[in-house]
């Protein structure tokens, strides 16, 4: 035996001999021989004796002594012992033996190196679940990803905690249900998805979050802001779910309303009133509120000057509504007086307790200064409720009266203190210079972004759209991101050469429009009441009621539009396979195309359908292209034949999106028939899909949605290979396949005529 065992031996018999009788004897049940056990027995030993009972203990120490022997290394059986008695606070002793048989299990299907995660995240999660049974589900799911989807259970379970801050227990099942079905058979795939990096993964997260989802009442909202401000701006959702380390919070800028993606319940108030009150406090700075020069004021000021800012413009709104100080009051915090401790900066537990004594007026504070500066408001706001010095004047003398030392005390108190319904008051600030980290503010903060328009944008926002999978028979949600934009405007007379070119085709069209154009109005005579006096049913009436006879009372008629009620959107496939020249021809189909598209809609044009056109083309998921050509309410002149000149084709055809996205504009229009009209010159494909039937797939079952909400889609192909795949997209009687590509000029504004007679 060498020197350095003989130094271990006589230290290790030391310890055991410094040992008390009965942590010694507790100490030899255990067979692990790790040696760092010895630096946490005792202290692990007290934590579970006072949360087991003897016969727990013995079961602890047993299960410490299995996870020791799968031999993955010398942390876990120190974990175990460390955090096995948390675990069985919030559940109880009968769960130990399971954790331990969990853990080998993970080490028998090669997940060992998952096991570290599962046991450090455990009293995490027993502490969230707070019950045996959760506890025990969540370790049959743990399970299962071993046996399933091994290469992702370590990511998950290093997440575990974070999960459950955001999802019950069947939200994690189903968000670990749907990335094992999807990813099962792509296990490189799985590492992204269980640690959250997908973007399906946090999709499915958002999915399965509890409470009121924006996205569930969008339109509600929309409606709601409307009717109370008559103004419409744009709402953009963000989730509080991957921003953990700078928490977003609503705010008001030149983009629109920012809003969370989800609002739980607070209380009796129900997400949905949570949203009306933040939009109507935004919507009262949006009217109301003028930008300060930041630059002027310090930071202790700006906090104060917000404050009686916020109060002057919902006392604005609530001379129009009333029943918004109900709603607020049920927001806002009530601080209570001297609950901010000593040592403590108090600067925004005394303003929160401003802000709620502004807002009510039975507030019951009777601090002096505090009930000086409401009665100041107050008389300030008769006087004359819109004008924006009066939250400067009053902040800035507020802070003189009430500074202390303490407000600039590193530990501030936060309790009671966060309305959360109000914005972050960007919207109210200009800064001179740029702040230095660009990612805290944005848009309205820096004095040269508020000079610029949304018009300068070339794209609108991105929009994400679910894709069906049959593999799974689900959808994968927000999978596909589409990037909408107003073509580029081109040279106009090209068009109009290209028309000149078909002036006898254009003659004909001309024909068949002036058989299918509709009188414009009708007269529908004998009514009650109707828009103007029938004269020669008024007359016969006089007669009849001066020779004695009862007179027809119906002598009014009125004027009904007469024929066509329909509103038509042109959708081209702008992939690149139309640049290709067809053989025989010496057009390539991109300017054959333009043909076709320019008759069709100088015919549209002189019937009166309202009539758009739009292009798509894509590049992965990531990147579906939306082009506008015409928009419903343009006249065909200059500038859609403008853009349709300066049209370009490339990529792939990822149709199903397409299709979706252009639904949108179609669902909101009043006409009785509104039809989809669908030129491509191919089967759906994206390069990156390797199974052509999956896209070819998701398009039918686009097709269906849209014919849910009553919009017909009808596909003319270019493809002389179409009818293998076409009918089962959109149906038998909804495609044409023309095989002649010359002849789209002549067949695309004749196939409409048809279509729409």
């Amino acid at each position: 035996m060498n020197g350095n065992c003989l130094k271990w031996t006589g230290i290790w018999n030391s310890y055991l001999d410094a040992m008390k009788p009965e942590i010694q004897k507790r100490r030899d049940q255990l067979q692990c021989s790790v040696s760092k056990i010895n630096d946490i027995f005792e202290d692990a030993l007290q934590a579970a004796e006072e949360v087991l009972s003897p016969q727990g203990v013995d079961e602890w120490l047993a299960s410490a002594d299995r996870v020791c022997a799968l031999g993955r290394g010398t942390e876990l059986v120190l974990i175990f012992l460390d955090e096995m008695p948390e675990v069985v606070r919030h559940s109880d002793e009968t769960i130990i033996a399971e954790v331990a048989a969990t853990a080998a299990l993970l080490s028998e299907y090669a997940a060992g190196s998952a096991i570290n995660p599962f046991l450090a995240t455990l009293p995490a999660v027993a502490r969230r679940l707070g019950s045996v049974d959760l506890l025990r589900n969540w370790l049959r799911l743990v399970e299962r990803m071993a046996k399933e989807a091994k290469e992702g259970a370590k990511p998950m379970l290093e997440r575990a905690p974070y999960l459950f801050s955001q999802l019950s227990m069947i939200g994690v099942e189903n968000w670990i249900d749907y990335g094992i079905r999807v990813y099962r058979d792509h296990p490189h795939r799985l590492p992204d998805y269980f640690s959250l990096q997908s973007a399906d993964a946090r999709a499915m997260l958002i999915k399965e979050r509890n409470g009121t989802l924006f996205m569930d009442h969008e339109r509600q909202l929309q409606l709601f802001e409307r009717a109370f401000w008559d103004l419409q701006t744009e709402f953009r959702p963000y989730s509080e779910a991957f921003d953990t380390l700078r928490k977003p919070r609503p705010h008001l800028d030149r983009l629109g309303i920012h809003v969370p993606d989800v609002y739980e319940d607070l209380g009796p108030v129900r997400g949905i009133e949570r949203y009306r009150a933040m939009i109507a406090h935004m919507m009262a700075h949006k009217i109301w509120s003028q930008p300060y020069l930041a630059d002027n004021f310090s930071t202790f000021q700006h906090i104060c000057i917000e404050v009686f800012e916020d109060a002057r413009v919902e006392s604005l709104a609530m001379q129009q509504y009333p029943g918004l100080r109900r709603l607020w009051l049920s927001l806002h915090p009530k601080p209570k007086p001297g609950a901010c401790p000593g040592g403590w900066s108090c600067i925004r537990h005394r303003l929160a307790m401003l802000s709620y004594a502004l807002l009510n007026p039975d507030h019951n504070y009777s601090d002096r200064s505090l009930l000086d500066y409401v009665a100041q408001f107050h008389a300030r706001v008769e006087q004359d409720p819109y004008d924006a010095s009066l939250s400067t004047d009053l902040g800035v003398h507020w802070l003189k009266d009430n500074y202390e030392h303490d407000f600039r005390k590193p530990k501030v108190w936060f309790e009671d203190t966060e309305v959360s319904y109000r914005d972050d008051n960007r919207y109210l600030w200009i800064f001179l210079e740029d702040v230095e980290d660009e990612d805290e503010f944005h848009s309205d903060h820096g004095a040269a972004d508020r000079g610029r328009g949304v018009e300068e944008d070339e794209i609108l926002p991105p929009q994400h759209y679910p894709e069906w999978d049959q593999a799974v028979q689900n959808y994968r949600p927000d999978w596909v991101t589409v990037y909408e934009s107003i073509q580029p405007q081109g040279d106009a007379g090209h068009i109009d050469r290209l028309l000149d070119k078909h002036r006898r085709l254009a003659k004909q069209l001309k024909q068949i429009v002036d058989l299918l154009k509709p009188q414009q109005r009708r007269r529908v005579r004998y009514r009650e009441e109707g828009d103007d006096l029938d004269l020669d049913v008024a007359i016969r009436a006089a007669i009849d009621y001066r020779i004695g006879s009862t007179p027809d009372t119906r002598i009014h008629q009125s004027h009904v539009k007469d024929g066509r009620d329909i509103a038509v959107l042109l959708l081209l496939d702008l992939s690149e396979s139309i640049n290709d020249v067809p053989q025989g021809t010496d057009s390539s189909i991109l300017q054959l195309s333009q043909e076709a598209v320019s008759l069709l809609a100088t015919a549209v044009e002189a019937l009166g359908d309202p009539f758009a056109i739009a292009g798509f083309s894509s590049n992965t998921r990531h990147e579906v292209r939306y082009a506008h050509f015409k928009g419903f309410r343009e006249h065909w002149g200059d500038e859609p034949k403008a853009r349709l000149a300066a049209m370009e084709a490339g990529h792939s055809t990822r149709m199903g999106a397409a299709l979706r996205h252009a639904g949108r504009y179609l669902e909101n229009r009043r006409e009785e028939k509104r039809l989809l009209l669908v030129l491509t010159d191919g089967e759906p494909h994206d390069i990156d899909v390797q199974d052509p039937k999956y896209l070819q797939d998701d398009t039918h079952v686009a097709v269906n949605e849209l014919d849910s909400k009553w919009i017909a889609t009808y596909c003319i192909s270019l493809d002389p290979h179409a009818d293998d795949y076409v009918a089962e997209i959109f149906g038998r009687n909804n495609y044409t396949v023309i095989d002649r590509v010359e002849r789209l000029p002549e067949k695309l504004p004749r196939l409409f005529m048809s279509l729409t007679k």
